[in-house]
């Protein structure tokens, strides 16, 4: 994925569009649904039929995952309304909460702050090394001073999914 305003390569979210087709998908098919069981009771509107698109179109924003790319010293979560970016090198806070649903949350030294889903970080290694690297030269800096037992826990995380992984398809397990 190649990013304009700096004109290098960004690491991107692998699964992304396969969960941007599940949420098309799921919005259109209720979407569908909802206009053929309307039209068949002989009550589908104009009034209706708006109504019907509407909740098909916040389905699809509610079920749209965030897009999280990377590169070089920032990470950037774009939603259904806006983009949200961070300097990985000069983060001064990460947090974490929920246990269920958890959210990552970083905030940089300019006040940007976002949050996205730690999962995301799992299923992509290149985001989660870019991730590191910048949370590194914020400690190297001394800007990060919460969060560093968060990124460790999520650090073994991803290593010890990393390292099953390849045990398993070595046919070591």
């Amino acid at each position: 994925m190649e990013d304009r305003r700096r004109g290098i390569r960004a690491a991107g979210d692998r699964t992304w569009r396969g969960s941007a087709h599940l949420a098309v998908g799921s919005a259109l098919g209720f979407g569908g649904l909802t206009f053929v069981v309307d039209w068949d009771a002989g009550t589908l509107t104009p009034a209706r039929a708006l109504l019907w698109v509407t909740l098909s179109a916040a389905i699809l924003v509610m079920l749209l995952p965030a897009r999280v790319t990377a590169g070089p010293g920032w990470l950037a979560v774009r939603g259904p309304l806006r983009l949200r970016t961070v300097r990985t090198d000069s983060l001064v806070y990460v947090g974490q909460y929920g246990d269920v649903a958890a959210h990552l949350v970083l905030r940089d030294t300019l006040g940007n702050r976002l949050e996205f889903d730690p999962g995301v970080l799992h299923a992509n290694p290149l985001l989660w090394h870019e991730l590191d690297t910048g949370v590194r030269r914020s400690l190297e800096r001394g800007t990060l001073r919460r969060g560093t037992e968060v990124l460790a826990r999520l650090g073994h995380e991803i290593d010890d999914t990393n390292a099953r992984a390849v045990l398993e398809a070595s046919g070591l397990t």
